[in-house]
């Protein structure tokens, strides 16, 4: 058993002043039980914990760090933004630098604006789309998440699309309304949405390759056959790469697929680990952004020069080295070894990996979308995880989650958390 004398104190503290102890809600281990270890720092691919556990770390603060914790590179960029101030609401070179790399990295996006978080990027987006189209309605997949704002927080129904139900309390009917929802890798549904209501959507906003149901990978063609779909109705189309941009591959899971769409939202990793967000794409669309156009968007914090430091610092790397080749090769290998250790215990359970992303799903029965995803045994992966957790390997604490590798991650860490996995698998399959 982990020794959690002190983080279970600082969890109850701050769950009198904070609503259920946390400020996003996977982090308070409700899915999985127990108490949520609070983190005292961070180097390389691992993490130490208040009671002084260590934890070889694969949740990477949800994607962003993927030179692991505390690089000496970015680590010193923050330093020196922040020994000349740490905000101006005014321009810098440091905003312009950092644009110049997505554009470079991520070719559709021919211009650039920072924002705060993937949150305000896909909002953001959504909103240029509207104004661009002239149109009101938004395409959304189920299990597709893309941030908390009202439009985008809808359920998916039953059939092959949904109109209007809010996902949360305090969202709309109103706002909700024009949004549909429609089944992922499922191109029949997302050709009767358009067929029925092609003239009014604005936009179809999609995560090429989800994270956020596990991770889930696209039919040979779907994505193609969705860019095409879109195209012909003159809709546009927003690809979500707030987590697998730069991990899918160099320049994102639209690189890897070889498409471009209309507009790309990103975050995470262009922020090295500090708040940030931004959206892009074709130069026609992002001059109706203000003051270009008249789409309004600001934000006082937008382009921090401490997050454009870091930014820099991290997308510099990813130019000049083959980081992307090196994880996606640590990431075969460490979901490879999984594998062959569940199987070794009997256990029939479905991986998926792209890049430097990877989930398990504990459920026998292929994963290609939200309700398969739902599938999962909850109860097994919770036992898997508590197991990780005490053998000292840290995953997100959901199901529901992806994983990721970082340049920090050796050889030897990878072969460590193959063996803790064996041992973790055999208590799987002694509650199976």
């Amino acid at each position: 058993m982990l020794e959690q004398t002190r983080s279970a104190a600082a969890f109850a503290a701050a769950k009198k002043i904070i609503p259920g102890g946390v400020n996003s809600p996977v982090r308070s281990f409700r899915s999985v039980g127990g108490t949520p270890p609070f983190i005292e720092r961070g180097a390389g691919c691992e993490i130490t914990d208040i009671d002084g556990n260590r934890y070889i770390d694969y949740v990477l603060s949800y994607g962003p760090l993927i030179l692991g914790h505390a690089p000496k590179s970015v680590t010193e960029a923050i330093e020196a933004a922040a020994r000349k101030g740490t905000s101006y609401g005014a321009p810098t070179l440091a905003e312009t630098a950092l644009a110049e790399l997505v554009c470079e990295l991520v070719p559709s996006i021919e211009m650039v604006r920072m924002v705060n978080s993937g949150t305000e990027a896909t909002m953001s987006a959504l909103r240029l789309a509207r104004a661009y189209t002239g149109r009101e309605k938004i395409v959304k997949f189920a299990g597709c998440y893309h941030g908390h704002h009202d439009s985008l927080l809808v359920k998916a129904g039953s059939g092959a699309m949904t109109f209007g139900v809010p996902d949360s309390p305090g969202v709309p009917s109103g706002v909700a309304a024009n949004t549909l929802t429609v089944p992922y890798n499922n191109l029949a549904a997302l050709e009767a949405v358009f067929q029925q209501s092609g003239e009014q959507i604005a936009a179809v906003i999609i995560e090429p390759t989800p994270g956020n149901m596990g991770l889930i990978l696209p039919h040979k063609g779907y994505l193609e056959a969705v860019q095409k779909l879109v195209a012909s109705y003159g809709a546009l189309l927003i690809f979500d790469e707030v987590m697998s941009g730069f991990r899918a591959s160099r320049g994102g899971a639209q690189e890897l697929y070889g498409l471009r769409p209309d507009l790309t939202c990103l975050g995470k990793i262009i922020g090295g680990g500090l708040p940030v967000g931004a959206y892009g794409g074709r130069r026609e669309i992002m001059e109706h952004v203000a003051p270009a156009g008249s789409m309004y968007q600001a934000g006082t914090l937008s382009g921090n020069p401490l997050a454009m430091a870091a930014g820099i610092a991290t997308l510099t790397a990813l130019k000049e080295r083959d980081i992307a080749g090196q994880l996606e090769t640590y990431t075969a290998i460490l979901t490879g070894g999984l594998k062959e250790r569940a199987q070794k215990h009997g256990l029939s359970l479905q991986f998926h990996r792209i890049g430097s992303m990877f989930s398990c799903f504990f459920t026998d029965k292929p994963v290609i979308d939200y309700d398969t995803a739902l599938a999962s045994d909850t109860r097994l992966f919770g036992i898997f995880f508590k197991a990780m957790l005490e053998r000292g390997v840290y995953l997100a604490p959901s199901q529901f989650e992806t994983g990721f590798l970082s340049a920090a991650h050796t050889p030897e860490a990878i072969q460590q958390t193959i063996e803790a996995a064996d041992e973790a698998f055999a208590l799987v399959a002694a509650n199976c």
